[in-house]
């Protein structure tokens, strides 16, 4: 009976050490979270302490940018109030990111000013915040990864009893909801599975070298239905077709002429001989 008691206790004993580890690692998730989300919120405060300075230098130069500017400033608030709050929350995520794309449709805006877009106060403020920007997408991008790492033990057996006997709930993501950022480019192959068998594909030099009324090539404008045509906008004709070699013609070659006889000196005149007697 004693081994049966000894086996029981080291039973129990092991599973005691295994929940305590279990628990020691959802506080150090939970405790790592919290300290990425700081770095964030250090940064996304600099972000609200830069733009009111964007907002009056802007303003100086470009005043019939007065509704931009004020869509800034009331985000900026809105943000501001949320971030006394504490903490990371969806709505805050969605307040962040709607600043984010305002400031950026002001750098935007301002390109029409080139007063402003020389001032030296204002590249300052520009060289801040893009430096605020990439430090804030770098701690997002931190922050989400120990959100994941501690959301997979939150849901995971056998530490999923652990965590709802503490209460240890799951975090939230600090994520990016912007239409653009997250969009991909649409891609569509129906017209080359379609496309007639022999038909002559466009060569990545007629494809790109005319540009379409929006400044790109526009592949879909190309004559597909003729070998040989030239990109829209790009060759004023089409290319020449290659030359076919002709033999020339037989040639009779004659005897030339045969060089005139060369004069020969005349013979020495005969010697006299008197008749013999």
């Amino acid at each position: 009976m004693m081994w049966i008691f000894l086996i029981l206790l080291l039973v129990v004993g092991g599973l005691a050490l295994y929940a305590v580890s279990l628990y020691n690692g959802f506080v150090r998730s939970r405790n790592l979270i919290q300290e990425s989300w700081r770095q964030i919120d250090v940064e996304l405060n600099r972000r609200y302490d830069l733009i009111p300075n964007l907002v009056e230098t802007v303003r100086a130069f470009a005043a019939h940018e007065r509704n931009t500017l004020e869509n800034v400033t009331r985000l900026r608030n809105q943000a501001a109030a949320l971030a006394g709050q504490g903490g990371a929350s969806a709505e805050r995520a969605q307040a962040e990111e709607a600043l984010s794309g305002a400031v950026r449709g002001l750098m935007v805006s301002v390109e029409a000013y080139p007063d402003l877009k020389s001032n030296v106060n204002f590249l300052e403020l520009q060289r801040e915040l893009t430096a605020t920007e990439d430090r804030i997408a770098a701690g997002r991008r931190f922050y989400n990864a120990n959100v994941r790492n501690y959301n997979t033990q939150v849901e995971s057996f056998p530490s999923v009893l652990i965590a709802n006997m503490f209460k240890f709930e799951k975090a939230t993501y600090f994520e990016v909801n912007d239409q653009v950022v997250r969009s991909a480019p649409h891609v569509s192959f129906g017209e080359i599975s379609e496309r007639p068998a022999g038909q002559v594909e466009p060569t990545n030099a007629q494809l790109s070298a005319g540009p379409a009324s929006s400044g790109m090539p526009d592949p879909q404008a190309y004559d597909q239905g003729t070998p040989g045509a030239p990109a829209p906008g790009g060759f004023e004709a089409a290319p020449a077709p290659a030359p076919t070699y002709t033999p020339p013609a037989q040639q009779t070659f004659q005897q030339p002429p045969a060089a005139p006889p060369v004069a020969q000196p005349p013979a020495d005149p005969p010697t006299y001989a008197p008749p013999t007697q």
